[in-house]
């Protein structure tokens, strides 16, 4: 029998999201501010209200259900739309209304300036709220936490990070595409010295962390052929790499695309660029596409629409 939606504490719903994206009763309850006991009571209420055990614990943390697993985008869904409905009296003030974007670094610094102005241009009084690219971000997207996401994918036909495999509910527009290159203070030893693979291996690396990954496509690429690299040191995202490599009193070198060279020079650091040693076959596996993102619940927002053409008008002259 079809239970009625007045028969559920909507409040419990939040539980339910929080709980499909920790997978852990205990993370959960402590996005909501709340003790596990309560936590773990909403999720018995949830179980019988919907008679399904929804989450079967593993030693892996909480696995759900294919009705739990069924339900997460409906849920995502209606999480979105609750908070638009919530929000609307601040939005449709004049207070404004709100931006929230996810996005690379430094690719959003190099323009942020620009598309700040933009947005206090038209409209006066918003909020502008930028988090960084992370492992969560696409997530974010679905959840309706965030307006619109920026940032590189890969093209390697290994990589799990393709725009193939995005999700069905993100849409996207590649702004443009780029290829890494190699980043190496201006007094680098190996600027003095032929430069080939031997030369780009023989020096300690400083790689990122792409998406939940210590290692990228560059890695891939350089498997393929036999070879890796010594990388000495992690770094979350591009724009902390390029950072390091600039510092004096070591010889890391850093990989990253050749936009970064904007934001060098706006930050005046100093450092020198070279190809990446390999053939044009392999450099093609590493191109980058920097694509916008955002959930296809969004494509007629008028606000989204804005947001986008004019992150549009901004980057198409980068590279």
């Amino acid at each position: 029998m079809k239970k009625s939606i007045s028969s559920l504490d909507l409040n419990l719903l939040l539980c339910l999201q929080l709980l499909m994206q920790e997978r852990s009763v205990t993370k959960a309850a402590k996005r909501m501010n709340v003790t596990p006991s309560a936590a773990s009571k909403s999720l018995s209420k949830l179980r019988s209200w919907f008679g399904d055990p929804l989450f079967v614990n593993t030693p892996l943390g909480l696995t759900p259900t294919p009705l739990m697993i069924s339900m997460e985008h409906p849920l995502a869904e209606w999480m979105q739309m609750s908070n638009l409905l919530l929000d609307k009296p601040h939005n449709e003030t004049p207070h404004g209304l709100k931006f929230e974007l996810v996005a690379e670094s430094p690719l959003m610094m190099i323009m942020f300036n620009s598309l700040s102005q933009q947005i206090y241009q038209r409209y006066p009084q918003a909020t502008i709220k930028v988090r960084n690219w992370d492992y969560d971000a696409l997530d974010a997207i679905t959840r309706g936490e965030v307006d619109i996401g920026f940032t590189g994918r890969e093209s390697h036909p290994r990589s799990r990070e393709q725009l193939s495999l995005l999700p069905l509910s993100i849409d996207y527009e590649v702004l443009f595409s780029d290829l890494p290159w190699v980043w190496l203070r201006e007094d680098h030893p190996a600027l003095q010295e032929e430069w080939n693979l031997e030369t780009f291996l023989r020096y300690p690396h400083i790689s990122i962390c792409w998406e939940q990954s210590d290692t990228w496509a560059l890695d891939d690429v350089l498997q393929e052929v036999g070879h890796k690299r010594n990388i000495a040191l992690s770094l979350p995202g591009f724009e902390q790499s390029l950072f390091m490599a600039a510092q004096p009193g070591h010889s890391l070198i850093s990989t990253a695309p050749l936009y970064c060279q904007r934001y060098n020079q706006l930050h005046q650091l100093p450092l020198v660029a070279r190809p990446l040693p390999f053939d044009e076959a392999l450099r093609e596996k590493l191109m980058v596409p920097f694509t916008l993102l955002w959930h296809k619940r969004n494509s007629h927002n008028p606000k989204i629409i804005w947001l986008r053409e004019t992150l549009k008008a901004l980057y198409k002259n980068l590279t």
